[in-house]
């Protein structure tokens, strides 16, 4: 071979060495400058039928929107399916969700699902009834009523409607339901301390998770106590389902009627005299924070253990005025018409 082509033949060989050789795979400092994966946040009610539970869905959608991240909405059918509700809880802490927002349907069942989500790397925060946990170790952050602080102005309310004297029912919930035998205890303390004149006739039925059951429950009451002044509800379903009884019984308001959370039926009943007070949640409200405390965490900043979204007594009297009836009936169409 002539000496005067080895240059050119060696040129040849380097360029189609290095032509052919495989791209350097990408350094992390590239890989972590791309934009982060959207984060997914499961969104656990007690329930999915109760109006109030469509309005806890139309906060988390709002979050959602605006926080950009995506809402994934599973919850059991009813108030009592304990173990649908663990199920979920599980299914969720096995799936690839950044963190889930809970409502738990009770206090002590859902402990140890809690902790094994959060021992699992996927942060839990509880909205609406309490978990008997510790916060800051167990889940980050509880987002509710004050729900004593609603008994308390229930029983204000119906001593109010009774002239302070009288004979009363509490029809209770379910047991088991945090913040439901929160609302119990402070109308039966309230009573007791401020309106000794009035006596509780029964305090240890309760109405079940729906609407039936509710009725079926207050109309045996209705039908053992004939002759009381007044009947408190701690809950939507409940305060319905009594609400039916009354009008059935034909004693729908002649009896002082207080009752718990709000929907178009039972702002109706207001209007027509048969419902006397309902103590008013902000669950839009409650959700929405919800969500934004557990993303808030996701993004590594410090967030308040507990978050109180208040509780007013609406009536007849003030049920118009703008910010009542912005809680009232908010317009959910917007987050759920989808």
């Amino acid at each position: 071979m002539s000496s005067r082509f080895i240059p050119c033949l060696v040129l040849f060989l380097i360029i189609s060495l290095f032509g052919c050789a495989p791209r350097e795979p990408q350094s992390t400092e590239q890989k972590s400058s791309e934009a982060p994966s959207k984060l997914r946040i499961a969104v656990i009610p007690k329930g999915t039928t109760h109006e109030y539970w469509k309005t806890i869905h139309a906060g988390a959608i709002k979050a959602g929107k605006e926080l950009g991240v995506e809402i994934i909405w599973k919850g059991p059918q009813k108030e009592d399916d304990r173990e649908q509700q663990i199920q979920v809880v599980q299914n969720f802490t096995t799936s690839n969700v950044s963190g889930i927002v809970l409502a738990p349907l009770d206090a002590k069942a859902l402990v140890n699902p809690v902790r094994e989500a959060t021992q699992a790397g996927i942060p839990v925060v509880i909205i609406d009834s309490g978990l008997e946990a510790e916060v800051g170790k167990d889940y980050i952050s509880y987002v509710a009523t004050d729900n004593y602080q609603g008994g308390v102005l229930s029983a204000r309310r119906l001593a109010e409607k009774m002239g302070g004297t009288g004979k009363a029912i509490l029809l209770r919930y379910q047991e088991g339901s945090a913040s439901t035998e929160l609302r119990e205890a402070g109308f039966l303390d309230t009573l007791k301390k401020e309106f000794p004149n009035i006596q509780v006739v029964s305090d240890n039925q309760h109405a079940g998770p729906t609407t039936e059951s509710g009725m079926q429950a207050a109309q045996r009451l209705l039908s053992q106590f004939p002759d009381i002044q007044g009947f408190y509800c701690p809950n939507e379903s409940s305060t319905f389902g009594t609400l039916r009884a009354l009008e059935v019984d034909g004693r729908a308001g002649k009896i002082a009627f207080v009752g718990f959370d709000s929907s178009e039926k039972l702002v109706q009943g207001m209007r027509e005299g048969k419902i006397h007070g309902l103590a008013l949640q902000n669950p839009l409200k409650m959700s929405y924070l919800g969500v934004k405390t557990l993303v808030s965490h996701l993004h590594g900043e410090k967030v308040e253990e507990k978050i109180d979204t208040g509780v007013v007594m609406v009536t007849p009297e003030n049920m118009d005025q703008p910010d009542i009836k912005e809680v009232l009936l908010p317009d959910l169409s917007q987050y759920l018409s989808e």
